[in-house]
C-alpha cells in the first residue's frame, strides 16, 4: 500500500510538470542562491518529457544542452569560478526561465533539533545573547539564507515548502537559525566571500528520523514506518523525506549538526546512528566526505524520563571515531541549568567556525579542537591525568577544581581534589586510597571549568565503563 501511495504522489507530482511547457525548478535552485565555487554543481528539475532544454551561465557564457527523461526529469553539472557576483542563469525548453542575482561562494547546511532551530530573535522567554546587536549588524546582501519549513513525509519528496533565498538584514536575519546565521557571518568575514547558508531543522527530533529507510536497515531495533505509521516528526526517515531528500545533491562545502537531547534514551547507539546518516548523506551527495560538524548537547538538569545526558555526549565524542573529516564542538561551559536552549548562541557558533577555518579553509595557526582525555595513571592515591589537544597546557582561568570524581573498586565517586599541573592534572581524595576511575563533568548539569591556553573547553569524560 506504501508504494502505491508513493507511486501515485509521484505520478501526480509529474503530471502537473508536464501540464505545463515551463520549466519547474526545486527549492534551492532559484533567484538569489548561493553556488558553491571552483566546483561542478549540479542544477536539476523537471519539464516535458524528452525535452531539449538549454542551460546558459553568464559568468562564461557557456551553453550546457540536455534532454528531460520520460518523465521529464533532467539534471545537469555546470562549472563555477572564484566567488563573485551577481550573475544570472537562463534555462530554457522553449520557454526560457531566468534566475537572477545568483552568487558564487561557500554553501553550507545547518540542521538538527531546537538548539539549531533557535532563531536570533530567540524563543518565547527564551532570548538569544545580544540578539539585537546580532540584528544591528545583519544587513549584508553577500549572506543569504533559506529555510524550510517544518513538513514530514513517509515517502521522499523533491519539494518542500521554503522561505526562499533571503539577503542577510535584520527581517530575515531574525527567523534564522542563530547558531547557523552567526557561523555564516563569521565565515564571510574571515573568508570575504558571499556566503550560503541553507537551514532545514526541527525541534525536539530524533535522528532517527533525518535518517533514510536505506540507512536504517543496519538497527533493526528501529522500528521503521508502515503503511498505518503516524507521520509524526519522530516518526524513523519522515523528515528526511519531507526536510533532506529535497535538498539532495545541491553543491555545498559542508554540514553543521546540533541534536542529541532527543536521543537520550538510546544513547548506547547514537554514535553508530550518526555515523550511518552522514555516510548515507554523503553518498548520496556523491561529492565525497565534505566536513561534517557538530555539538556536543550542553549541560542542562533534566527532569524528563528519556535518561541522563552524560552517555549521549559520551556516544557524541565516540561517534569521531566512526565519521571521517567531523569535529564536534564542546559546550560543558556554555550551558543553563533550567534551560534547554542556552542563550549563548555566539560561542557555539564561534567554535564550529574554528574548525571550518582551521580543518576546512586550513586557516594555519588557529586552534579548533577541545582537549579530549588521553590516558590516567595512579601513583598510590594520586591519578595524573594526560589530554590531548593542549600543547601548550591546560587553564581554569582562576577558577578552582570542582568537577573531578574518583572512585575506588567498590565504584563510589566521591568529588575529588585536582589541580593543573605541567603535563596534565593530578586528582587525589583521601577517601579514595587505591583510585580506580575518574569522572569529569560526567552528569547532566555541569559548569565547565576546564580549558586549553587557547580557550576550548575540555571535553567531559569517565575512564571507566560502569
Amino acid at each position: 500500500m506504501k508504494r502505491i501511495q508513493s507511486f501515485l504522489l509521484g505520478f501526480i507530482f509529474l503530471l502537473s510538470f508536464n501540464a505545463s511547457s515551463k520549466i519547474v525548478l526545486p527549492p534551492l535552485i532559484a533567484d538569489h542562491m548561493v553556488l558553491q565555487q571552483q566546483s561542478t554543481v549540479v542544477l536539476w528539475g523537471w519539464a516535458k518529457k524528452s525535452a531539449g532544454i538549454t542551460v546558459t551561465t553568464s559568468w562564461n557564457k557557456k551553453v550546457y544542452k540536455i534532454t528531460a527523461d520520460v518523465t521529464g526529469a533532467w539534471k545537469v553539472r555546470v562549472q563555477t569560478p572564484v566567488a563573485g557576483g551577481p550573475y544570472s542563469i537562463t534555462l530554457s525548453d522553449g520557454t526560457p526561465v531566468l534566475l537572477r542575482d545568483v552568487l558564487i561562494g561557500e554553501v553550507w547546511l545547518c540542521s538538527g533539533q531546537s538548539n539549531m532551530e533557535m532563531p536570533v530573535e530567540g524563543f518565547k522567554n527564551q532570548p538569544v545573547l545580544h540578539s539585537n546587536d546580532i540584528l544591528m549588524q545583519a544587513n549584508d546582501p553577500s549572506i543569504r539564507l533559506i529555510h524550510l519549513e517544518r513538513a514530514t513525509s513517509m515517502a521522499p519528496q523533491d519539494t518542500v515548502a521554503n522561505s526562499g533565498w533571503q539577503s542577510g538584514n535584520a527581517e530575515s536575519v531574525k527567523k534564522f537559525s542563530a547558531v547557523g546565521y552567526q557561523f555564516a557571518k563569521l565565515l564571510q568575514q574571515q573568508l570575504h566571500v558571499p556566503i550560503g547558508i541553507i537551514g532545514t531543522y526541527w525541534g525536539g527530533t530524533i535522528v532517527e528520523a533525518w535518517m533514510s529507510e536505506k540507512s536504517l536497515k543496519a538497527f533493526p531495533e528501529v522500528t521503521l514506518p508502515s503503511d498505518t505509521a503516524g507521520k509524526g516528526k519522530n516518526t524513523p526517515t519522515a523528515l528526511f523525506n519531507a526536510m533532506l531528500h529535497p535538498l539532495v545533491g545541491y553543491g555545498m562545502k559542508g554540514v553543521i549538526w546540533y541534536q542529541g537531547e532527543q536521543n537520550r534514551s538510546n544513547a548506547i547507539r547514537y554514535d553508530r546512528l550518526l555515523a550511518a546518516m552522514v555516510q548515507d548523506w554523503r553518498d548520496r551527495w556523491q561529492e565525497g566526505n565534505w566536513p561534517f560538524y557538530y555539538v556536543q548537547i550542553a549541560p542542562y538538569r533534566y527532569n524528563d524520563k528519556l535518561g541522563p545526558s552524560a552517555p549521549l555526549r559520551e556516544a557524541q565524542q565516540k561517534a569521531l571515531q566512526l565519521i571521517p573529516d567531523a569535529g564536534m564542538v564542546v559546550t560543558l561551559d556554555v550551558g543553563q541549568e533550567h534551560s534547554i536552549h542556552p542563550p549563548d548562541k555566539t560561542t557555539v557558533s564561534k567554535r564550529l567556525a574554528y574548525w571550518a577555518l582551521a580543518n576546512t579553509y586550513h586557516r594555519k595557526g588557529l586552534s579548533y579542537a577541545s582537549p579530549y582525555y588521553s590516558s590516567m595513571k595512579v601513583d598510590g592515591n594520586n591519578v595524573t591525568l594526560r589530554f590531548d589537544n593542549a600543547p601548550n597546557g591546560l587553564t581554569t582561568y582562576g577558577k578552582p577544581l570542582t568537577n573531578f570524581e574518583v572512585a575506588g573498586a567498590d565504584r563510589v565517586f566521591y568529588p575529588a581534589e585536582a589541580r593543573i599541573i605541567g603535563d596534565g592534572i593530578r586528582v587525589t581524595s583521601d577517601k579514595v586510597k587505591e583510585p580506580v576511575a575518574i569522572r569529569y563533568g560526567y552528569k547532566d548539569w555541569v559548569e565547565g571549568e576546564v580549558y586549553n591556553t587557547e580557550g576550548l573547553p575540555l571535553a567531559p569524560f569517565r575512564t571507566d565503563n560502569w
